[in-house]
């Protein structure tokens, strides 16, 4: 179904939008992927929204603020005391702190050096300003924090001790894991990590807080695809990150690469795909991990934006219609990369500037549909066929419905509304965020 011309100027114009609001601010170095992924060793310059000279030493603005405490052994959450009483650990850190990052002359923070500490703490905050501010000109407006009664700013800190990243009730903390090899790798320097769970604050904001006594396994699901799809679009607004993935796939984005793969290395390793096959009937007998539970709804969202990419492709003369045809047959066919590959190396080699903004505009008008979608939503009724009629309806308020078969068509693919998900089956080794620091509030 080719896009219309009208549907493609809306999309440019959304896509200019974006642009044009990150011309002035505060000029932070971001690692756009973990540095010790090829092609990403070196930092590049991004401008956030805050007025240079306007954030302060930490970074600190009227959002957020940075620190590297010192003497720092228990991580923020829910605790019990050693004489078995439980306890909220929630901020200010009152205690000591590393030197905080400073800005320079200008104001800006791009003159600090990678390997220390005022680094670190700057490259958190820089990371997640940068996917809020993303996702604020997505939704239009300032997304106010759900933990706002209690904190007007969120606390982003460095605890090494802590091996995993989590947000949670006025605070984001930021540990390191050890890879297989005992290689330490830092997460306030991991982008996708730091925007996933931004992520999760926006859903805790725009659809609600869960509530653990009612069980309800679709939002469970719902918030970790959610997070994901919040730093797979975030991390879109990285030159660099775009020009990797169309060097490295031709515009065939069901090649694994940096888009589809995100890697929350927590309790446990844990590697995930954007674009996955997974299907609501491996549910239906039950759930062990919403992570896993999240796959099929991340992949249906996944697929509509490639959709919605080919489509552009296709109004733009870039793609022929039969290849946009096959494309569509072969989807979740595990030889479509090897049928379609020729294919999109020519194609993208003839105009790669224009699968560049094709791409782009993808981008945009996916952000702009799944935040104007899920303030459509509640936690305590959602369900992902909920989620998807939410698309719909957006989509008739955007373009008049165009793209209403592609959400519906690969939301049926995976089973949505056909299989709900089975019961909760706690398991020892599964990372769950219903009862966790991430939910828990002080009235718990």
């Amino acid at each position: 179904m080719p896009v219309s011309k009208a549907r493609s100027k809306v999309v440019r114009m959304r896509h200019a939008k974006h642009r044009d609001a990150g011309n002035e601010g505060t000029r932070f170095l971001l690692f756009p992927q973990p540095p010790f992924l090829e092609n990403f060793a070196e930092p590049e310059i991004v401008t956030v929204s805050p007025p240079a000279g306007s954030v302060g030493p930490g970074p600190s603005d009227d959002r957020m603020y940075a620190i590297y405490p010192l003497g720092k052994a228990l991580q923020y959450g829910f605790h019990v005391s050693d004489g078995g009483k439980p306890f909220m650990y929630l901020p200010a850190w009152q205690g000591d702190i590393i030197a905080p990052a400073m800005p320079d002359e200008g104001g800006h923070f791009d003159h600090l050096t990678p390997g220390t500490a005022q680094f670190e703490t700057a490259h958190l905050f820089g990371a997640a300003r940068f996917a809020l501010d993303v996702w604020e000109r997505y939704f239009g407006r300032t997304i106010r924090w759900h933990f706002a009664g209690d904190y007007s700013r969120l606390e982003l800190s460095v605890l090494p001790s802590l091996a995993n990243a989590i947000i949670g009730w006025g605070f984001l903390e930021t540990g390191v894991v050890p890879t297989e090899e005992g290689i330490p790798r830092a997460f306030s320097m991991n982008f996708d990590v730091i925007a996933h769970e931004i992520g999760h604050a926006i859903v805790y904001s725009e659809v609600g807080l869960p509530d653990p006594d009612t069980g309800n396994a679709e939002y469970f699901g719902f918030h970790e695809s959610a997070a994901d799809l919040v730093a797979l679009l975030a991390s879109l607004h990285f030159d660099s990150v775009v020009d990797s993935i169309l060097l490295r796939t031709s515009g065939n984005l069901y090649t694994v690469n940096q888009l589809t793969r995100f890697a929350e290395l927590g309790d446990h390793e844990q590697i995930r795909l954007a674009a996955n096959n997974h299907v609501m009937s491996e549910f239906a007998s039950g759930w062990s991990d919403e992570h896993d539970l999240a796959q099929p709804l991340t992949g249906a969202v996944f697929d509509i934006l490639v959709d919605i990419f080919h489509e552009i492709l296709l109004d733009r003369d870039l793609i022929p219609p039969d290849m946009e045809d096959l494309s569509d047959q072969l989807e979740g066919n595990p030889d479509y990369g090897a049928v379609l590959q020729d294919d999109f190396d020519e194609l993208f080699a003839r105009n790669p500037d224009g699968f560049k903004m094709a791409l782009l505009d993808a981008r945009d008008f996916m952000g702009t549909l799944l935040a104007d979608g899920w303030q459509l939503l509640r936690a305590d009724t959602l369900t992902y066929a909920g989620v998807g009629e939410a698309l719909k309806t957006v989509d008739g308020r955007m373009t008049g419905g165009q793209f209403r078969r592609i959400i519906e068509g690969n939301f049926k693919i995976r089973e949505i509304g056909r299989f709900a998900p089975g019961p909760r089956q706690p398991r020892s080794d599964a990372a769950s965020h219903v009862h966790s620091a991430r939910t828990m509030m002080p009235a718990d």
